[in-house]
């Protein structure tokens, strides 16, 4: 593993930004590891329900502070979307090339997740799955496809939004809010504008960051404690929950659509990672650290698609056990919470499983390594291969300077 680890620290260029992968990874980890700590499946009456033990257990809220880290995840989509631009700008390459290029990277597993789950749906139907325990599934199953769906549309508008300040979609959450909240006005989807502009100043965030323009410490110190008071402030006077995911049962959700204190918390979140950025680069020149985070990379959307599935496998394939603890009881109490932590594991080890048999549609085709004739060859991870590519074109940009 060490020397493995060594190869892959040897092979990636120096003027890559370890920090970015390294938040891109914290991210997605975050989101899964929030997921399989507040998602609870019951089994009762004969079906499966949702339940959260935020629901039962509210000084568990903190929870939700550490791992509800999505606005790092649009912080990093919005740095890396605009520098592709940028970079297939200097190369030549045409905008509608580049988007789908992009797209293609994110889109490829979702046909899978799609596939299986709509063939477990039809065997789970004609097999007398209760229309409960099936709507239960196949929603939770699905419910990453929504984060997906944003990021492909910030990603497609990013010539028009790079450039935009992240005060102006941070105006438009607070007018939204102020006209569902403060006056009662609006129609009943007016929420939802804040799906695509509450994500947008993160990714405006992430846009500047891209261009260069200075994000110097007393910004970074600004974003973090500007956002954190200003959440503070809306839970405590104005009536927002304290939970940055959403609790069933609750009146409002942070999430479902975001409101401004689910903005102003995700801006106290990229106020934080700006802070780390040179910490984190100085920790990822360890090649086994940097390893690690090299292959969540290579597998982040392989991950965040399967990782409910996951969650869910184990629940449904255990149920002949009974009732088993942390998996299909109430998650009501400490006994829940520490029942929870020991399956871990076992999410883990079938999220594995997943990552085996459909982190290929990630990668894409394969093709022969250059120098070798084996049709079967693995191409390059994108993670060095793209950036040496890009390198050598800016060298050729700069001497053309």
């Amino acid at each position: 593993m060490r020397r493995g680890a060594r190869r892959v620290d040897a092979a990636t260029p120096a003027s890559r930004d370890r920090a970015v992968d390294a938040l891109r990874a914290f991210a997605i980890l975050g989101v899964v590891l929030g997921h399989w700590l507040v998602t609870a499946l019951v089994a009762e009456d004969g079906a499966l329900h949702t339940a959260s033990p935020l629901q039962h257990l509210p000084r568990l809220t903190p929870l939700s502070w550490a791992f509800q880290t999505l606005a790092v995840f649009f912080l990093v989509g919005g740095h890396v979307a605009t520098r592709g631009l940028v970079s297939a700008r200097a190369r030549g390459v045409p905008y509608g090339v580049w988007l789908r290029t992009r797209l293609t990277r994110l889109l490829r597993p979702v046909a899978a997740l799609l596939g299986l789950w709509a063939a477990a749906a039809t065997v789970l139907l004609l097999s007398g799955t209760s229309l409960v325990t099936l709507h239960t599934l196949v929603k939770l199953a699905l419910s990453p496809l929504w984060f997906l769906l944003v990021l492909v549309t910030l990603t497609a508008a990013t010539p028009l939004v790079a450039r935009l300040h992240p005060l102006w979609p941070l105006a438009v959450v607070l007018h939204v809010d102020v006209l569902r909240f403060g006056l009662h006005l609006g129609p009943s989807w007016l929420g939802w504008v804040n799906l695509a502009a509450g994500w947008l100043v993160p990714y405006t965030l992430g846009a500047a960051w891209a261009r260069g323009e200075p994000v110097t410490r007393r910004a970074a110190w600004t974003l973090l404690l500007g956002g954190t008071a200003a959440t503070v402030a809306l839970v405590l006077w104005a009536g927002y929950p304290a939970s940055m995911v959403g609790v069933p049962g609750a009146a409002v959700s942070n999430l479902g659509p975001p409101t401004l204190a689910a903005v102003t918390f995700g801006v106290a979140q990229c106020g934080l990672a700006l802070l780390l950025r040179d910490r984190l680069r100085s920790v990822m020149r360890r090649p086994s650290a940097w390893a690690g985070v090299a292959l969540v990379n290579l597998s982040a959307m392989t991950v965040f698609l399967w990782h409910q599935t996951a969650l869910l496998v184990t629940t449904v394939a255990t149920l002949p056990a009974g009732r088993l603890p942390g998996l299909h009881t109430l998650p009501d109490g400490a006994a829940w919470v520490a029942a929870r932590l020991l399956w871990l594991p076992v999410f883990a080890l079938v999220l594995g499983v997943c990552r085996t048999a459909f982190h290929s549609l990630e990668e894409g085709a394969r093709r022969p390594r250059p120098g070798r004739g084996t049709p079967g060859a693995r191409r390059r991870s994108r993670v060095v291969r793209v950036h040496r590519d890009t390198d050598r074109e800016a060298a050729r940009v700069g001497r053309r300077v």
